[in-house]
């Protein structure tokens, strides 16, 4: 798998895993789970290592999942990113939420832990602070933050003391690239690193567009094609898929660049 940097010395593979309403959408759903350790096991077994979740995803039970599927595998080959969601940004309470994704994801550290989303009503500096002492433990790698504008990720870059933002999670796709205004630039100025949810929420099946043709041109399929434009751009697209062949499809978008120049047309032609 192909890496980009992230942080001052680590890298991480170009494409991801997303787990979302695996096991749940904001409530646990226990009625699959057989199949879906199953689906994450394929995952992993095909050579995805980098594993998105959040205590959100299915009330918790997202993260007892991939736990569950991490045990076949050595836990050290992984990159897990997990977050905190917005109720529980004081700082007390970002601590508890850290132990309890630990415990439900059966693993001594987390990656990348994330701030969901931005609450206005708790100061950032205070969930900055919880974040680096979680760091400080060696119960966090790296930190960083989601669904943060330009101006809320500059505020939580400014409220660092010892430890770097490395990452926001938005929302980006070749279909809706407003990230690409101000935060991308803005990101990349930082050495924060992009990571780009529903990367495909448009691309099953779309035909006769600018996308169509460029699949023809570099033999790949629209969704590759889709998922490569990101990766172009430098972020990291954590796609979701529950079937082999999707798996599969996506993890084609590695080893291979759009050129520029088409770069340049699918942007026109969108």
């Amino acid at each position: 798998m192909e890496k980009f940097k992230i942080g001052k010395y680590d890298e991480v593979d170009v494409l991801g895993y997303g787990t979302w309403l695996i096991g749940g959408d904001s409530s646990p759903d226990y009625s699959r789970d057989e199949y879906y350790v199953k689906v994450l096991t394929t995952a992993f077994e095909l050579g995805y290592r980098l594993i998105d979740t959040a205590e959100y995803y299915g009330g918790g039970h997202t993260e007892e999942l991939v736990g569950k599927a991490l045990k076949k595998f050595n836990r050290e080959e992984f990159f897990i990113i997990s977050k905190v969601w917005p109720t529980h940004l004081q700082y007390n309470e970002v601590l508890k939420a850290a132990e309890n994704s630990l415990r439900r994801l059966e693993v001594k550290y987390i990656d990348l832990y994330l701030i969901h989303w931005p609450n206005p009503n708790v100061p950032i500096g205070e969930t900055v602070s919880a974040l680096e002492k979680l760091v400080e433990e060696g119960k966090v790698r790296y930190i960083g933050v989601s669904n943060f504008s330009v101006q809320q990720l500059k505020d939580a870059i400014e409220a660092t003391r010892k430890h770097d933002i490395v990452a926001d999670e938005v929302k980006y796709s070749v279909w809706d690239r407003r990230v690409e205004d101000e935060l991308l630039p803005f990101a990349k100025k930082n050495n924060v690193r992009i990571i780009a949810y529903t990367p495909l929420e448009r691309g099953k099946g779309v035909k006769g567009t600018i996308l169509d043709e460029m699949a023809k041109k570099y033999g790949k399929t629209v969704n590759q094609i889709a998922l490569n434009y990101l990766i172009s751009m430098e972020a990291i697209p954590i796609p979701k898929a529950e079937k082999r062949e999707h798996m599969i499809e996506n993890l084609g978008a590695v080893g291979w660049r759009i050129e520029e120049e088409d770069l340049n047309m699918i942007r026109r032609g969108l």
